[in-house]
């Protein structure tokens, strides 16, 4: 289904005062820019609209083939909604639409979608090969009959707000950075799948999570995090990376909630990941390891503690 053909299945009642991207992790950078569009929109007795994609433009292009995404379509959706969005779109981002002229793409979301005004970042583009830059959309604005508004980007602790940003201090293990840009903790979400079973062994019983080969991950390592059961945290550690002291080379993610005995296996399980602990090891022995992991929970314990005093 070309864009037209989704946007034509759409039939707002009123007006609509419209932002357009990707929007992956909905950030700081991109709460602030819609809470001034819903604001805007309430001003002037219009619906606040976000139109983004289900796959992230890049992944379409050889120069960018290993793009690693924040959030999940779902986990984007459900964020976007609680900002107080009236509206989400989400459309497929394929080569024929990434070829449509920033004009024609600006006439589609009048005609379809009763845009009245576009509200966008100072570094936005859109249309083909990026033709739709904010100077463009200058003129189009008086020419096509629409309002631009271009909300300048925030900092945190003298760092721009980017989703490029948060991926790099998320590639350093740096949970405190990534917390601050997103406003939250970073959470990763997949379903519990079948694992070899050997912390039960070790008297350390571990989920394992499926994750999304696009999913962005932390830095390797152990990490203090909240497992949420029926929507409940639970304080938990987790374990990113490749298992060196059983010579696996395929990166998991892997559990241990603490006073936890429950059957998870084949359930959703959502995890908040707090602060890394350290990096990952390889132990000669077992022993070593479990007297490490030890450690690890009480070092977890520790960390988790200190939430509640925040």
């Amino acid at each position: 289904m070309s864009a037209e053909e989704e946007l034509a299945c759409l039939s707002p009642t009123k007006g609509m005062l419209l932002t357009v991207g990707v929007f992956d992790g909905v950030h700081l950078g991109h709460k602030h820019l819609l809470a001034e569009l819903i604001g805007k929109a309430r001003l002037e007795n219009l619906t606040s609209c976000v139109v983004t994609f289900r796959q992230h433009p890049q992944s379409l292009f050889e120069s960018r083939p290993n793009l690693q995404i924040l959030t999940s379509l779902p986990q984007k959706i459900k964020l976007l909604k609680d900002e107080g969005i009236d509206f989400i779109i989400t459309l497929n981002f394929t080569l024929e639409l990434a070829q449509i002229g920033i004009q024609q793409f600006i006439g589609l979301l009048k005609k379809y979608l009763k845009m009245r005004g576009l509200v966008v970042g100072p570094d936005f583009a859109m249309g083909r090969n990026r033709e739709g830059d904010i100077d463009t959309l200058r003129t189009l604005e008086k020419s096509m009959d629409f309002s631009l508004t271009v909300i300048p980007p925030i900092t945190k602790n003298s760092e721009l707000i980017s989703s490029t940003s948060i991926r790099n201090a998320l590639a350093q293990g740096d949970m405190k950075r990534v917390h601050d840009m997103l406003g939250r903790y970073f959470s990763l979400e997949g379903r519990v799948i079948a694992g070899i079973g050997r912390g039960k062994d070790f008297g350390f019983p571990t989920a394992n999570i499926y994750i999304d080969p696009v999913q962005a991950l932390p830095a390797d390592g152990v990490y203090a995090t909240l497992a949420y059961i029926n929507d409940q945290p639970h304080q938990s550690i987790a374990n990113i990376g490749n298992r060196p002291t059983f010579g696996e080379t395929e990166r998991a993610v892997e559990v241990y909630i603490f006073n936890y005995n429950g059957e998870l296996y084949r359930r959703n399980l959502k995890i908040d990941i707090i602060e890394r602990l350290r990096g990952e090891q390889r132990f000669a022995t077992t022993d070593e390891l479990v007297k490490q992991i030890t450690e690890d929970i009480m070092g977890a314990r520790a960390a988790l503690s200190r939430l509640d005093s925040d």
